[in-house]
């Protein structure tokens, strides 16, 4: 049970979604911009630079010491696109966790007899409320989420299950497991919550962007000025603007161009109560 309101409202146009993913795509320009621009920089120099700014030697030791930036670099970048694509995969596999033990949990109340139809039929609704608000990405719909009135419903539906009154041994059984189940549902749930937005630490981010922007400029300064070179530079900073945007689309995993599939909860949406 990604947990939710029994009557939440239905989640408006996903204007939210459409503004983060707007401001992850300037961000990606910004990066972009700032690295061929460094590249045009270099390119300029080249042309206003003493000779003996240019010679092997000179050339040499810059190489050197864009190497180590590149280097550095690299790993930031590579160290980013991990921890994103991890934090990605870690909500997935929570979505599909939770979608398991909400089918189980409705198996299990439904061994136990015709008593908890109404606790089943509360478990499908606040399931599909909570399917619609987390799968709009609607900031002000997912904070519902985590408000006063939701936690109070999921605490009511964790009652109902507790104030069941076992008649034999496999009903105390059962409602021994379905308690379990709840509980294990709910701590599925707030780790989701917790982990729906991530972020990306402004200086590192102000660094890396640094870093590539020195690593393009001495391309620009080394490199001859013609379409195939320049055309080279440019390809090579969108491919390094659109990693970071992957980045941070990676780390809002419930909204944007790339997010987690809701096809898990929607099939095991489908199943409940039956």
């Amino acid at each position: 049970m990604q947990c939710g309101a029994q009557d939440v409202e239905a989640p408006r146009a996903v204007s939210a979604t459409e503004d983060r993913r707007v401001n992850h795509l300037v961000d990606a320009f910004i990066v972009f911009a700032c690295v061929v621009g460094s590249a045009l920089l270099g390119s300029f120099l080249r042309t206003v630079l003493p000779q003996h700014h240019l010679t092997d030697e000179s050339t040499g030791v810059v190489k050197l010491a864009t190497g180590l930036v590149a280097t550095m670099a690299a790993l930031v970048l590579g160290l980013l696109i991990s921890s994103a694509k991890t934090s990605f995969d870690t909500m997935s596999n929570e979505l599909l966790h939770s979608a398991t033990e909400i089918v189980r949990l409705d198996r299990v109340l439904a061994r136990y007899g015709p008593e908890t139809h109404d606790i089943r039929l509360a478990l499908k609704r606040t399931t599909a409320a909570s399917v619609a608000v987390m799968s709009s990405g609607d900031p002000s719909q997912l904070a519902k989420l985590s408000g006063p009135e939701a936690i109070t419903r999921v605490e009511d539906f964790q009652r109902e299950v507790e104030a069941l009154s076992p008649h034999n041994d496999e009903q105390r059984q059962l409602r021994a497991r379905a308690l379990q189940m709840v509980d294990d549902v709910l701590a599925t749930r707030w780790l989701a919550l917790l982990q729906q937005t991530g972020s990306i630490p402004v200086p590192l981010l102000v660094i890396l962007v640094s870093w590539l922007a020195i690593l393009f400029g001495t391309f620009g300064l080394f490199a001859p000025r013609n379409g195939t070179t320049m055309t080279a530079l440019v390809m090579c900073a969108l491919s390094t603007s659109g990693a970071i945007f992957l980045i941070m689309e990676m780390n809002t995993p419930l909204d944007g161009v790339v997010k987690v599939s809701f096809a898990p909860m929607r099939a095991a949406l489908a199943i409940l109560g039956q």
